[in-house]
């Protein structure tokens, strides 16, 4: 099965969550949530599992669980894939 990894830059507490866009190939996202007791990664995988049309169950937080910075596993989908579906 196809996967692959790359790196979010999630900025917490924003109006509403979007995707800003890649820059230097870090994702830039903006969360509704607050980051309080890991709601702000849950919102993540699903914010990601609803752009890239994949189960909550195929993208992984593999590093950054209390950080900005974290890394993304996403199963069933290249990289190139996952660039276009959030706006390369």
């Amino acid at each position: 099965m196809e996967k692959c990894r790359f790196l979010i830059r999630v900025s917490p507490r924003a109006f509403r969550s979007e995707c800003l866009g890649w820059e230097e190939n870090i994702l830039k996202i903006k969360l509704r949530a607050i980051p309080d007791k890991g709601s702000a990664n849950e919102e993540l995988i699903a914010f990601l599992s609803s752009r890239l049309q994949v189960s909550k169950s195929c993208i992984t937080l593999q590093k950054g669980h209390t950080s900005r910075l974290k890394q993304i596993e996403v199963l069933g989908l290249s990289l190139e894939k996952v660039q276009e579906l959030l706006g390369q």
